[in-house]
């Protein structure tokens, strides 16, 4: 990928190595991508520079915590590859689809890809177009960051899950306000069991908050979505649960 910025994403941080062990340095050549050729693309703003690290890969990348082993996962309105880029650093055991619509933005994710020998697919249109929803679904995960109200994220996130499968959606400050507001048009959406969740709370010095809704029948239907978040409740022994805490 060609930029002119001799800009970097700056120092490392300490927990940086904690989140993706062996594969820190293609975070870093991802931070550095994003502090060049995003902010000269307009994918990211100049401003977020001296912050990449903190409000961006690392804050995408520990929602891995909610996600359980070998699933598949598809990240709806990717941009600049928030969440689903760290995500695919951090947890190379799974498989991660990209979708988004605007085509300077798939330029930018597919040139990522290949500079950093990710296995991403990345899928041009929106999460509601019906040749995305037959190239995608069934996917036991779908996440977001800061993409749409929870009724609209719903509205497109639930017809890609397979039955019993899990929209994780980052989200501020809001998230509970936004589910008491929400959690009748999401039932009648098909995503149920909505719970606020924070991931990185014992790494990162502000935690990710996080959506999470559970794809009843009503979604794409039969699936192997069951398990695809994390167990905080028993052994973390089903299919597609990360290890008990």
């Amino acid at each position: 990928m060609k930029h002119d910025s001799d800009a970097t994403a700056g120092d490392v941080p300490a927990q940086a190595a904690r989140v993706f062990g062996d594969r820190l340095p293609l975070a870093e050549r991802y931070a550095d991508l994003l502090a060049t050729a995003g902010v000269e693309r307009g994918l990211i703003g100049p401003r977020e520079v001296p912050r990449i690290w903190s409000r961006h890969v690392l804050n995408c990348a520990v929602i891995g915590d909610e996600i359980g082993q070998a699933l598949r996962v598809v990240d709806v309105g990717s941009g600049a590859g928030l969440p689903g880029i760290p995500l695919a650093i951090a947890r190379p055991d799974l498989t991660v689809q990209l979708v988004e619509p605007l085509l300077r933005r798939v330029t930018f994710l597919e040139e990522v890809a290949v500079e950093l020998g990710i296995d991403v697919e990345v899928v041009r249109g929106r999460a509601e177009e019906r040749t995305v929803r037959r190239r995608v679904g069934e996917a036991d995960v779908v996440t977001s960051r800061a993409v749409a109200p929870l009724d609209r994220l719903a509205a497109w996130s639930v017809p890609l899950l397979a039955a019993g499968g899990h929209m994780v959606a980052i989200k501020g400050r809001s998230a509970a306000e936004e589910i008491d507001t929400h959690r009748a048009s999401t039932a009648r959406l098909g995503l149920t069991a909505l719970s606020v969740r924070s991931c990185g709370s014992a790494i990162l010095d502000e935690p990710t908050t996080v959506i999470v809704g559970e794809a009843t029948a009503h979604g794409t239907g039969k699936g192997r979505g069951r398990g695809s978040v994390r167990d905080r409740r028993g052994s973390g022994r089903a299919r597609g649960v990360a290890g008990a805490e």
